[in-house]
């Protein structure tokens, strides 16, 4: 086992890992910008490094300096979180070289997952159902019209490095082909510095099912069953749960069955989630693999009491898995709650929190890195806090999280609070009767 653990990350994620590490008797260190000097993961590890002022490439997207804090800290493992350079292919081989364990799959895993192309083909050699499209990239607007008359409209074009929504246009008809390929095209190269783009049939009506794997280094892939992230403004999700409302048990098998091929079909090291698109016919098709930790991966603890941060741990480490796929036993459930004002269009609202009161109760969890009197910086993503609940059963669970949600408190910026329990409110959301497409067609505002 691992002596000493670097968290080349911040906030609550470096936080958690370092909980985790303590229960473990692993030594920690903590690598901080100027910004985040001030960071609860910055005062519970073992040990600190600044590595830079705030702007991110200075800091946590620097290989050089977070490299140096291993090496003045003699630590033997980097655990890289999510987001950052989590999937970044050039720092898991730099690890290797290095002689430091990095805690996660090997950057040809790494590399092989995060261009969408390649891992839209390595899945269709695997069995697993994609959804129709180019079979590679696009070499030009004339192609993809072509191509989208094949398959019929809408379709949707994708940045190949893409991520967060970026690089990505839905086309309802031909007439807009054009545009959306120039602009898409310009976002992917300004935010992942590759232009590439491919092009797929547009799933309407979708849900976003992803399911939890996990890889030992002897090739076992079991699965930790499913979450359910439809709920989501501009393609980034702001509630997860598990099991999804959607699921039978009959789709859960096939799914469960499709994720565990495709890790298999890379050999996956460590865990990681297979993000899967289902119709409302509940035809599924994947869509892209994160070979990481989640955000929302508390919600698949909590369902079935697994600590998956030791279990990425032990695996790096390693320690073979059973093999053994888990289903949820209770249900549960995670609201993203982010420095942002949702009644100007979730504005970010970075500043400082002047009191702060976190939910508390049985079946409730939160898992957070700010306290009263933290100034919340401007250079980082602004989720602040996940409120996560559990319950026997999913209404149980909802007013379980409304309930949690009236506790929760922050005063001195605004924060995304009052959209979550307005949408715990919402009778379509609590009859399960949504698709990725409904904070479209919901005025929460005047709700």
């Amino acid at each position: 086992m691992f002596k000493k653990i670097l968290i080349a990350n911040r906030g609550e994620i470096a936080l958690r890992i370092i909980r985790t590490c303590k229960e473990m008797g692993i030594k920690t260190v903590a690598v901080y910008s100027t910004a985040d000097k001030e960071s609860l993961h910055v005062r519970f590890a073992d040990e600190a490094v600044c590595i830079g002022p705030p702007p991110s490439k200075d800091s946590y997207l620097n290989i050089p300096r977070i490299m140096a804090a291993v090496e003045i800290t003699n630590a033997d493992a980097i655990h890289p979180g999510y987001g950052f350079l989590s999937e970044n292919a050039n720092f898991a081989e730099v690890c290797a070289a290095y002689g430091v364990k990095f805690i996660g799959p090997t950057s040809l895993m790494i590399a092989k997952m995060g261009d969408k192309i390649t891992a839209k083909d390595t899945m269709i050699k695997a069995g697993v159902p994609v959804v129709p499209g180019s079979d590679g990239l696009l070499q030009d607007v004339k192609e993809g019209i072509g191509i989208a008359k094949d398959i019929g409209y809408p379709v949707i074009i994708k940045a190949t490095a893409g991520g967060g929504g970026k690089g990505m246009r839905i086309i309802w008809e031909e007439s807009e082909f054009e545009n959306a390929w120039d602009s898409a095209r310009a976002e992917a190269k300004a935010s992942f510095g590759n232009d590439g783009i491919y092009i797929e049939k547009y799933v309407e009506e979708p849900r976003h099912i992803e399911f939890q794997i996990i890889g030992d280094q002897k090739g076992t892939v079991a699965h930790l069953s499913e979450r359910d992230c439809s709920i989501q403004r501009r393609h980034q999700k702001l509630v997860e749960e598990s099991p999804s409302p959607f699921m039978t048990e009959e789709l859960r098998i096939k799914m469960g069955e499709a994720a565990i091929k495709a890790g298999q079909s890379i050999n996956y090291e460590g865990v990681g989630t297979i993000e899967f698109l289902v119709d409302k016919y509940r035809n599924f098709y994947f869509m892209e693999m994160n070979t990481r930790i989640q955000v929302e991966h508390p919600v698949t603890e909590e369902v079935i009491d697994y600590d998956l941060i030791k279990e990425q741990i032990k695996v790096a480490a390693g320690i073979e898995i059973s093999g053994k796929s888990y289903f949820p036993k209770l249900h549960a459930m995670e609201c993203r709650i982010n420095a942002e004002d949702p009644w100007h269009d979730f504005r970010p609202n970075p500043g400082k929190i002047t009191s702060f009161h976190s939910s508390k109760g049985h079946g409730v969890r939160v898992d957070t890195h700010v306290y009263a009197g933290y100034t919340v910086p401007p250079q980082y993503d602004s989720m602040i806090a996940k409120l996560i609940c559990k319950a026997q059963t999913r209404d149980e669970c909802i007013t379980k999280m409304s309930r949690a949600l009236d506790e929760f408190i922050v005063e001195g910026i605004k924060t995304t609070v009052p959209f979550h329990q307005k949408l715990m409110k919402n009778q379509d959301f609590r009859d399960g009767n949504f698709t990725t497409a409904f904070l479209n067609n919901w005025d929460f505002k005047n709700a």
